[in-house]
């Protein structure tokens, strides 16, 4: 039976939560934390870590509804400006943890910003159109 590359829901959860993942996942979480969209899946699972304190926040607190909902919309707020401020280093601890060295987020990140500009680049090289050589 071939490893796993890709975690399971439950998985998925438990890593969105600050877990480790099994080693056959170690290229996923590579990939989670530098491929494109890596920003937006960080927020997704910021998202995630903030649910359970905002269920309690609109379900178990006895105030008027309408005081749950605004600290929720600014608990959401605060939570994802938290999280964006530290997303690079959360996203290379995920790494670490997973088994990468440090740094490697970061250098595979570097790497694909210097492909991407090169390929928009080329594409105004083509014969010689936008070139000013």
């Amino acid at each position: 039976m071939a490893p796993r590359r890709t975690p399971t829901p439950v998985q998925w959860v438990w890593y969105a939560l600050g877990g480790g993942l099994p080693p056959a996942c170690r290229d996923w979480v590579l990939a989670d934390t530098t491929g494109p969209g890596w920003a937006r899946r960080h927020l997704t699972r910021a998202l995630v870590q903030l649910t359970p304190v905002l269920l309690v926040c609109l379900l178990a607190v006895p105030v008027p509804l309408v005081y749950r909902l605004s600290a929720c919309a600014g608990g959401v707020l605060l939570g994802l400006l938290f999280s964006a401020a530290y997303m690079t280093e959360t996203s290379e601890h995920r790494a670490v943890k997973a088994g990468w060295p440090p740094g490697t987020t970061r250098r595979v990140r570097e790497q694909r910003a210097e492909r991407e500009a090169l390929e928009r680049g080329a594409r105004y090289r083509q014969d010689g159109a936008g070139s000013f050589d």
